[in-house]
Formats: structure tokens, sequence, C-alpha cells
């Protein structure tokens, strides 16, 4: 065989007895079957028997140099077979779609790698971690990076850079929903950096991806060596109507759904929800989590049966601990000190400076300890100090609240902090409001606008026929680090600012009205001044208030509170964890939770809506063991704590909301036109549009082709004389309408011509002028002249105006409507002047869109487009 075949042979991975082609041994190609590590002497055994068997079969079969390769690949090394996918195919009780979970073909160097298939929907889950720990132990170094490829869908992005960049907004409220019941299901101290990333491959726009992705991303991680505890899933509920209940709804189902319920969990307990209702009661909530809690429980049992089969042995090695003798000597040198500033320090500044000075003392004492004793003493290292002081503090703060009902700031459990509010403190805003509750202040402002300034985002779910009311109303939440007295970072959103305005501007969404009574954009901005606790509810209520202060005709003012847990559970052994979460021997349900309670608690249960029922909710658990019983406890304990709200709200908000548009806001008027007239409107070019805008002062005049038509002016004055205009370009007006202030545009030796509105004339003949015989027209007018004019007769679209008949309707006189006489030439005259102006039409100039050839050019041009804004 010549050297040329072996070339070929080792370059393509095929390999054959080196000493049978009269090559050096050493000569054999050592990247693959060679290479250091662990596996290097199996690897170079299993290199010498591959090279023994093919030397054998070429010997006996005298095989042709063609045959070579085919002879060395039979006994090539298993890792280069062609990949072959494990799966699994899970039931969804109470779903119409099962889900199929696939490994061991796609992203195999992935420390875990799951592509999740419903439908046509296909998502790709992978997990990795670093080698070694990055951090403390105290925080677990995840990160959640969510993507929706516009190629899923078939489409490019419609920007000017077609390549997926950053993340988009939606794209990060989707990591949220993954990253929050993944986080605690980490093993504790866990430090290494871990990152799960997703994919949707391929969207089918019938089954969304979101349940799809927590389940996926859980999955990938239960099968790879990163310590997750135990199985997680995720679905969606949806409330339809004559159906009921539904688990992991379809896109067009959810259109008509009076529920958006997004819940994940383990087959014990429920760790995360985040839901959108049209004022639904705690009680059909509680239905609808307990029917999504059994389909998550269902889940669990078949993906870890599953993991069980493919996964790989989890990895323990990089677990941080806290010396337990630390806590306990911790809590012996400060553990009183942090007890009586919990107990009577008042305010987030006082308790921060007793914390500091506790740890002071703790750092001192452990140092002088050490030193005493010669360094025989163990040391501790900063951090491990940090987190055995946080640990001490938690357990002093539960304490407090288990056994005497004592809060941080001497609150009872079910206890408001105070709450103040004012509505209009920014004069030259649409509207504006301040809301302080305790520590936490949002300023809130809310600006109105047309279509134009709805929020049209770009994503592989866009369709040709967008919602009208898509974007017409958004919240855009600020967090500047100044509102906790600290200095950071400012720019860009961060996925908390985001994830916090998506639920504070769902929790508003239901009250605002409906498109067609109020054409307006509404955006709302809240700003946290102040922050301890709770600033997502603050922004609800804040926001409300802006909206009433802004003459939004909200259906009913809703509110939003924060609820805490803190939970006592029945201590297990380690070395025989049960295969359930541990009993609860006793808990407490905290109303309006500051911010320490928020960190060192087990729950963050966030509610908005009105007295009687629910619009929004958020629900982050710490510790498996929550059950159905103690959400319902909350949620009648968060119904109660509304109503306290809502009635300082309205009662003490001092000045109250202005309840009407600000003078400083725009006028925004929708009518509707006959389709065919909206190249009129139009006009050639655009021209008669243009002169509309300049004459009456709107801002925009926005149509589509089905004659919707939004005007968007400075003041009521100049909407309606917007409107008044384009109801006379797009129809004839009734005899005996009185037309003020109208501009002579040209003279004739029958009469003139008055533009009646931009693009269209009328004719005052000359009987109708004045009182007597009219020799010269122009002794009685002049181009420019604005006169008042009454419409006598609009047939054929030439309108007869009369100035006489506007000195009679003066004077009280009914003045007889009759045609105008017709003068010889007027026709041809007439029908010229509604086309196009003469010379001295004065600031006009030439126009189109008349009810000749040139409004038919208009009209023609203006079909074109799908929507217009000018």
């Amino acid at each position: 065989m010549s050297n040329m075949v072996l070339s070929s042979s080792i370059s393509s991975g095929r390999y054959v007895k080196a000493s049978r082609l009269g090559v050096a041994q050493d000569a054999m190609p050592i990247g693959l079957f060679g290479r250091a590590g662990p596996n290097a002497l199996a690897n170079r055994q299993f290199a010498s028997t591959s090279f023994a068997r093919t030397s054998n079969l070429l010997c006996r079969k005298r095989l042709s140099p063609g045959n070579v390769a085919v002879a060395a690949a039979q006994v090539a090394p298993a890792s280069y077979a062609p990949p072959k996918a494990e799966c699994v195919e899970l039931e969804v009780l109470g779903g119409r779609q099962p889900i199929r979970l696939e490994t061991g073909e796609i992203a195999r160097q992935a420390g875990g790698a799951v592509m999740a298939v419903c439908g046509e929907t296909h998502l790709l889950a992978t997990a990795c971690c670093s080698a070694a720990p990055v951090g403390d132990g105290s925080f677990v170094p995840l990160t959640v990076n969510y993507s929706e490829r516009f190629s899923a869908a078939g489409r490019t992005s419609g920007g000017f850079v077609k390549r997926d960049g950053r993340p988009r907004d939606s794209e990060v409220l989707v990591s949220r929903l993954v990253d929050r019941p993944l986080r605690p299901m980490f093993a504790k101290g866990w430090a290494n950096d871990t990152q799960v990333l997703e994919w949707v491959m391929s969207y089918d726009g019938v089954n969304e991806p979101e349940p799809l992705a927590i389940t996926a991303a859980a999955a990938a991680l239960l099968i790879s060596d990163i310590p997750l505890k135990k199985a997680v899933a995720g679905v969606r509920v949806g409330l339809l109507p004559e159906v009921g209940l539904v688990i992991n709804p379809t896109v067009q189902e959810m259109e008509v759904s009076r529920l958006d319920l997004m819940m994940a969990g383990t087959r014990d307990a429920v760790l995360m929800i985040e839901g959108f209702c049209d004022f639904l009661t705690e009680e059909q909530l509680i239905e609808a989590l307990a029917l999504g809690h059994r389909a998550i429980a269902s889940l669990c049992d078949q993906m870890e049966v599953w993991a069980g089969r493919v996964g790989r042995p989890k990895r323990g090695d990089a677990v941080v601990g806290v010396p337990e003798q630390l806590q306990e000597r911790l809590m012996g040198l400060v553990g009183a000190q942090l007890r009586e500033a919990y107990r009577t320090s008042l305010s987030k500044e006082v308790r921060a400076t007793a914390v500091a000075a506790a740890t002071a003392k703790a750092t001192e004492a452990l140092a002088a300890a050490a030193e005493g004793e010669n360094g025989a003493a163990v040391s501790y290292t900063p951090l491990q100090l940090s987190m055995a002081l946080k640990s001490v503090e938690s357990r002093v703060m539960r304490s407090l609240v288990l056994e005497e009902g004592v809060r941080a700031d001497g609150r009872g459990v079910g206890d408001i902090r105070p709450i103040s509010c004012r509505a209009g403190l920014l004069p030259r805003t649409h509207g504006s409001a301040l809301f302080t509750r305790g520590e936490t202040q949002a300023l809130c402002v809310a600006t109105l606008g047309s279509g134009s300034d709805a929020l049209r985002p770009d994503s592989m779910r866009k369709v040709e026929a967008e919602d009208a009311d898509s974007g017409r109303f958004y919240l855009q939440y600020h967090f500047p680090p100044s509102c906790v007295g600290e200095t950071g970072r400012v720019g860009a959103p961060g996925r908390r600012e985001l994830g916090h305005g998506e639920l504070a501007q769902r929790a508003l969404a239901p009250v605002l009205p409906p498109l067609a009574s109020f054409p307006y954009t509404v955006r709302l901005e809240s700003t946290i001044t102040e922050s301890n606790g709770s600033s997502s509810m603050a922004s609800v209520c804040g926001g409300c208030l802006a909206l009433m202060d802004a003459g939004v005709p909200i259906s009913r003012p809703v509110a939003g509170i924060a609820m805490g847990l803190i939970l006592e559970q029945q201590q297990q052994h380690e070395a025989a964890p049960p295969p359930s979460s541990p009993p609860v021997v006793r808990h407490v349900v905290l109303s309006d939770i500051l911010g320490s309670e928020d960190a060192l608690g087990d729950m963050d249960f966030k509610v908005a809506g009105d007295a009687e029922a629910i619009t929004a909710f958020q629900m982050d658990i710490k510790v498996e063991g929550i059950t159905l019983d103690i959400m319902t406890a909350a949620l009648a304990q968060a119904r109660e704590g509304r109503r306290h709200i809502l009635s300082r709200m309205l009662a003490s908000c001092q000045p109250a909301p202005a309840g009407q548009l600000s003078q400083h806001a725009p006028r925004v008027v929708r009518m509707k036109i006959d389709p065919s007239k909206v190249g009129a409107v139009i006009g050639s070019g655009g021209r008669t549009i243009k002169q509309l805008r300049e004459s009456t002062g709107a801002l925009e005049i926005n149509l589509d082709d089905e004659g919707t038509v939004d005007v968007l002016a400075p003041s009521e004055a100049s909407a309606s004389l917007t409107q008044e205009f384009i109801q006379l370009l797009a129809g004839d007006p009734e005899p005996g309408t009185v037309l003020r202030q109208r501009p002579v545009v040209s003279l004739a030796a029958f009469g003139c011509f008055v533009e009646i509105c931009p693009g269209r004339q009328g004719l005052v003949h000359l009987s109708e002028l004045c009182e007597g015989q009219v020799a010269d027209v122009g002794a009685v007018v002049r181009v420019g002249q604005l006169v008042d004019v009454m419409v006598l007769n609009s047939e054929g679209g030439k309108v007869s105006l009369s100035r006489r008949g506007v000195e009679a309707h003066d004077r009280g006189e009914v003045y007889p409507i009759r045609r105008a006489p017709v003068a010889a030439g007027e026709g041809a005259a007439a029908g010229a002047g509604e086309r196009s102006s003469s010379s001295g039409n004065g600031r006009y100039g030439s126009m189109g869109g008349g009810r000749g050839a040139g409004r038919g050019a208009g009209g023609g041009r203006g079909g074109a487009d799908r929507s217009r804004r000018y």
C-alpha cells in the first residue's frame, strides 16, 4: 500500500497496521489514541488491539487498498459512533400535548443538554459549570440566558442589524422565569459558576415555549453532574370560557383566557408562580394552583426516572460550607445584641448601624481569641465570618417573629406601614403621583400619546396583522442605586428592573379603558426614590394614582402588597434524607414585608388587585414545604392589606388626582370615514394632509385602509378643527351648515371661490355675495380675505356657498336653501377650482385630492399603503 493511502487513512481517522505498510509504528497519530489524561493508557491499549485486529484481517483476506478504510472503520472507537438520542415522552396531566425530551445527540460536550419538543416547537437547553468554585457559597452563581431565534418561526429581524444580538426584554423575562425556581434547588454552598443556555430552535405558533423552557433547563441540570437536588418542571395554566382550567393552553386559547398563570415546582412543593388575570378571586387562583401542581408532580416523577437512566453522577467537591461551631460561637457573642437591635430599631438605617457594630464586635473577639491562644485557635476567613453572621441575623429575626410576633420595625405580623401620597406634583407632566409606604417610595409619571407612540417590539412571534391594542400601555420601572443609599451602575435596565416593571404593568392593564373609548397610548414611568421592601407594589399604587391624575378613565383603582413567610420545619437527619419535604412545625405570614424580611425569610408573595379580586401575583419560595393551605392564608391576609392600602390611597391623597386631561396633554380624536375617501384626505403626494396639519396645528394624523383616522392635536380646539376638515374632505356637508373664517382663494366674473377646508373649495355666486347687485366681485371681496359662508348645496361633489345666508342666520332669520344660479362657464371653473387653486390662492398653493383627476391620483397612491402616519 502506498504512503498516500496511509496518509489518507490516518487523516480520516481510519487506521491500519503500521508495520504491514512499511512505516514505523511511532508514526501513528496519537492525537486520538495517545492523548494525555486519565484514560490515556486505556486509549493506547485500545489502539494496539485495534491495529492487531486490522492486521489479521488484512493478512487473511488480502483486502484491496480501497477496502482498507472500510475494514479499519469497523474497529473505530465507540466515541466516534454516530450520535444516538435517548428519549422520553412526558405525559402532561391535564394537558393536550405531550413533551418529548431528548439527550445524547446534540451538544454532547455540555455538562447536560436536552432538546425539548412540544408539537413543532423545539427548544435546546444546555447546562455547564466551571471546574472550580468562584464564589463563597453564600449566593448561587447561576446565569440563565434564554433566546428566541427569528429563524425558528421562519422570519428575519425587521431591524437594520439582522444578526440576533443583545437579549430582548421578552427574552430576559423568560430567563427570570427559568432562573427563579431553579436557584433554591441547588445544594447549599454550591459556588461553581453555572450557566444554563436555551434557544428556541423551532416555533409553531401554537405551543408557547415558556413552560417548555423551565422543564428543559431543569432536565439539563438534572442529567448533568451539577448538584440539583431534584427534578423541577413548569406549566402554564389558563382559564377558558365554557371550558375551565387548562394546562399548557395554545397561543390561540390564551387570547381568550382570563388567566395567564406560569408556575414551577417539584413533586412535593410549588417554588414559583407568576400570573396575571382579569379580576379572579382567591378561590379561583387556589384551584388553578392545585391543578398546576398536580401536573408538575407528574412531570417531575417521569423526569426522575429518565434521569436515573441517562444522568451522570453528581459532584459534591465544590460545595462551600460554614463551620457549625462558628455560627454557634457568633450566636453567643452577638446574638443578644442583634436581638435587641431588631426588637427596638424602627428604621433601616438604625438597624444597619446596630448590625455593623455587632459585626465589628464579633470580628474583634475572634481575632483576640486567636492571638490569646498563640494561633492554636481556628482562624476564619472574612467570607466565612460574613456568611455566619448573616445566618445568625436570620435566626434572630425569625425567632422574634415566631416566638414573640415582633417584626424588625416593631409592627405586628399583619400591620401595614404608614402611607402618604399626593398627586399632581409635577406641573408640566400629563399626570404624576408620589406614593410613600414606610421607607419605600415611588415617583410615578403618566404620559399620553398617539398610536405611533405604542411599543412595537420585534420578535419571532410577530405576525402581519398585529393587535391594535398591542403596546398601547407600558410601564417602565427605574431602580437607581441612590434609592438604597449606594453607588452603582446606571444605564440600560437590568433583569430585576424589567421583571418588576412587567409585574406592575400587568397589574394595571385590566383597569385601562378600551381603545375605542380612550384612543391614547399610555406610558407610565416609576422611579423608585426610596426602597425598603416591595417597590414593585409601590409602583402599582403610585401608577394607579398617576393614571387618575392624567385623566385616564380607569375602571377601578388597584393596589399591591408584598407578603412574606417565616417557616419552621422539622429538622431531618442528613444521613437519611426523606423523599419529600420536611413537615412544617409552625409558620407566620407577614404583611407588607421589609427588605430584610424578604432577604432572610422564606417567601416573597406579591399580590395586586382591587378590594375583592386579583389582577397580578408573583411568588418566589426559597424552601420546600409551602402548602396550598399556607398560600390560602397568605392570599386572605393580602386581601385585607389591599383594602387598607386602597382606603388610604383614596382618602389621604392630598392633593387628589385631577381626574381630567391636563392642559399640557395632547388631544386624540378617533373617527371613521368611508374607506374609499382615504385618498381624498391624503391628497396627491400627501399634500392635502400636510396642509391639514399646517392649518390646524395637528401633531399627527394617522389613517388605515379601514377608514380609521386618529388625530393627535395639542389642544381641544385644534383637534376639533382637524376633525371638521377631515369630515368635509371625506363627505359632503349638509345644506345649512355655517362655516366660519374661510379664505377666499380666487375670484371669477360670476363669483369667488372659498376654501372650505384644505383640498376642497366651494363657489359663492354673485347673487349670494351680498344684498343688491354686484358689478365687480373684487369690490366686495379680495383674495386671502376670511369670510363666513353657508352651504347651500353639495350635490355631485360641487359645493355652493352663500354669504347672505350667514348674515340672515346671524340675525336669527331662516334663509331659504336653494341652488345658486349657474353662470356661463361656471361649471368648468368650479371643477378646475376643486382640483387646483388659481395663481392667487395664497398660503395653500396647489392642492391635490379634489373630486377630479387629482383626487383619483391621491386615492390611488394612498391605497398602496397599509397604514399611513402624517
